[in-house]
């Protein structure tokens, strides 16, 4: 699915990837994990061509990513970063559909992926679509930021901390329901964190 060979990356003269080559399977949850500074969130960013390596090649299906528009590459990427990045001017349902109305949905398609999306985390479509970001909590609010990363159904998604900035009880419950949407809709994630507690209830395999 995604395979990394040899890639490398410096700033400067201080190098941040040093020939980093490993694989990551179909539906699998993989952890990235390891103090700041490390290059966790260096290593994501050059999935989806955010970050462009010095050296080496990044594969997805097989497919050199520098051969692929770098703007259709991310709309096949589902991305979510602990500052949420909301748009504060769009509602719940605004925000989720972001992505699918880019890609031209139909109203009626797009209404009903936000629809489901909201029922999986228990957000009731009559009760939360119509609200602001400013309303929600922050708990919510990252909610929402998850599902706008689902809701065109991107095979892969990528998660850079995203529940650092949450209380535990919120952070626990959020790990929970990504695990299990991970599970429900078999897409593979690759998840940035520094705290290995959490590396260890979420991954399928650790890097």
């Amino acid at each position: 699915m995604i395979r990394f060979e040899n890639v490398s990356k410096k700033y400067g003269n201080t190098p941040v990837l040093d020939e980093l080559s490993f694989e990551i399977q179909q539906g699998e949850f993989v952890v990235l994990i390891g103090p700041s500074g490390c290059g966790k969130t260096t290593t994501l960013k050059t999935i989806n061509r955010l970050i462009e390596p010095n050296a080496g090649k990044i594969y997805i299906d097989g497919k050199d990513i520098t051969d692929m528009n770098p703007v259709e590459l991310r709309r096949g990427i589902g991305y979510v970063i602990q500052q949420i990045g909301l748009f504060p001017n769009m509602t719940v349902e605004q925000n989720i559909a972001v992505v699918p109305k880019l890609l031209k949905y139909p109203k009626d398609k797009w209404q009903a992926i936000v629809h489901d999306l909201l029922e999986m985390v228990d957000m009731p479509y009559e009760e939360n679509a119509h609200k602001y970001p400013s309303e929600l909590s922050g708990g919510q609010q990252q909610r929402i930021g998850v599902l706008r990363a689902l809701a065109a159904s991107p095979p892969i998604i990528l998660m850079d901390e995203p529940f650092g900035a949450l209380d535990p009880i919120t952070r626990d419950t959020l790990q929970d329901e990504v695990r299990r949407l991970q599970k429900k809709l078999k897409k593979t994630i690759v998840f940035v964190t520094h705290d290995m507690d959490e590396a260890l209830k979420m991954a399928d395999t650790i890097v």
